[in-house]
């Protein structure tokens, strides 16, 4: 039975219970979704799990941060589940961002960039990095670091604040970065940025859209987190001036005022840690869907009563932005089992979410109810 068990396939209906034990370790059972949406596990035992990107022939490549690891969840015959998951890297310092550009696979560490080159024929003899930038500040505080390719070619990297609230001299901190494939012509993007764990382009009009983390210890309900966009190069996006697009910081918020930055496009919920996000650009879930963002909240640390634990979505056009929950049940009350950190649409459009507390990779799906 143990066996049998132990290889039982996953497949959890919103608002029905799971027959594996799988389903019921992780209580994707609780998982409530829209009508026509399944939740599975595409891999489990990949500890840590947070940024995910995909690389060539359906392998998707994990960052962690704690660990020190990447991993590589192979494609199997059952595109419903990882056939394999293999550690291709380790040793490294908080190796959280993850982007595959002409088959090398770009790590981010706290300080510095890495390029691991030919990557889908030495997975299980992986090559030794290159380093294509070590110039980046090494301070730990929201040092980790999402990463991705832009339409432009160009590899964006964010900068945390290295703080919880301050104005460092360093004016690369608080910004987005951005610089050639090969580490050349590094600049500033965007300013004002607390702290982004995750952003992606438009699919149409190609601007960059990221998520950003607010400041703690303003109270349970101030200020929001945010979701913003950035068309063009040179914006300040408020910090450490101004939160939430109309809220002055209570220390530095009389030095500038809010009208001098770009507001959000949405104020997302306080304190809920919004960090991947990604357009739906897949064909399988619903039309309405098309275009629209998913949001992570890895869930609020430190507010009296927690929120987030939970996939959001950013639904509509233009200014017209609604925010709404997509998938819930990670948090039970006031106890999580589980915090998801990225998303990431599949070739065959199906959703995939990363739980760095479970340890695992979820797939969401769609069937005609």
């Amino acid at each position: 039975m143990k066996l049998l068990c132990f290889f039982a396939m996953i497949s959890v209906f919103s608002g029905s219970h799971g027959e594996s034990c799988i389903a019921q370790k992780l209580h994707l059972d609780k998982i409530k979704l829209p009508p026509g949406f399944t939740i599975g596990v595409y891999a489990e035992k990949v500890p840590g799990a947070r940024s995910l990107t995909l690389g060539l022939g359906g392998i998707v490549f994990v960052g962690t941060r704690d660990e020190g690891k990447v991993y590589a969840l192979l494609a199997g015959p059952d595109p419903t589940r990882a056939g394999e998951v293999i550690t291709v890297a380790k040793g490294l310092h908080s190796p959280n961002g993850v982007a595959v550009r002409d088959n090398a696979l770009y790590v981010s560490e706290i300080n510095r960039i890495l390029r691991f080159d030919d990557i889908d024929s030495r997975l299980r003899n992986f090559p030794q990095p290159v380093v294509i930038n070590d110039s980046f500040p090494s301070e730990e505080t929201h040092g980790w670091k999402f990463i991705a390719f832009g339409p432009d070619g160009k590899l964006y990297v964010p900068v945390g604040a290295p703080c919880n609230i301050c104005n460092p001299e360093d004016k690369r901190f608080a910004s987005i970065m951005r610089m050639n494939p090969d580490g050349s012509q590094l600049e500033i993007f965007a300013h004002g940025i607390r702290n982004t764990v995750g952003f992606d382009w438009h699919p149409v009009t190609k601007e960059l859209w990221f998520t950003d983390n607010g400041r703690d210890w303003m109270g349970d309900n101030v200020p929001p987190d945010e979701l913003n966009s950035a068309p063009e190069k040179g914006l300040h996006f408020g910090f450490p001036y101004c939160h939430g697009g109309t809220i002055p910081d209570p220390e530095f918020g009389r030095a500038r005022s809010c009208k001098e930055f770009v507001a959000p496009r949405l104020l997302l919920g306080p304190h809920v840690a919004a960090l991947g996000m990604r357009f739906y650009t897949g064909n399988s879930f619903p039309q309405e869907y098309r275009d629209q963002i998913f949001i992570a909240e890895h869930g609020s640390w430190n507010r009296s009563k927690k929120i987030g634990y939970r996939i959001t979505l950013a639904r509509g056009q233009g200014k017209d932005l609604k925010y709404e929950v997509f998938a819930e049940g990670w948090l039970q009350g006031q106890t999580e089992w589980g915090r998801p950190v990225d998303v990431l649409v599949m070739p065959d459009g199906a959703l995939l979410v990363s739980d760095d507390s479970a340890g695992v990779v979820y797939r969401i799906q769609y069937r005609t109810p």
